[in-house]
């Protein structure tokens, strides 16, 4: 028997939130602020290594309105297959 699960994983589009940070004449560590973070965390999610929390997130699109979700994240979906049986 054969069970596939499906991940879905949001990451940040670095390029989309590099350019979104430059327009509001902030920086790294001023975004980290205004979502109550740091800037290393801010860092982590920008280079891939973790992945923003949903909470996280929001904070995001709030600091950097009118942006959306599309805007500034990417969903990837990978198919992790388990055999059972």
């Amino acid at each position: 028997m054969t069970e596939n699960t499906m991940t879905i994983t949001v990451k940040v589009n670095k390029l989309a939130l590099l350019r979104a940070i430059a327009r509001r004449n902030m920086s790294q560590n001023m975004l980290a602020i205004r979502v109550g973070s740091t800037s290393g965390y801010i860092s982590q999610i920008m280079c891939g290594t973790r992945t923003p929390s949903p909470k996280m997130r929001e904070k995001l699109l709030n600091a950097l309105a009118p942006l959306t979700f599309d805007d500034i994240f990417i969903i990837e979906e990978s198919d992790n297959g388990s055999h059972l049986g």
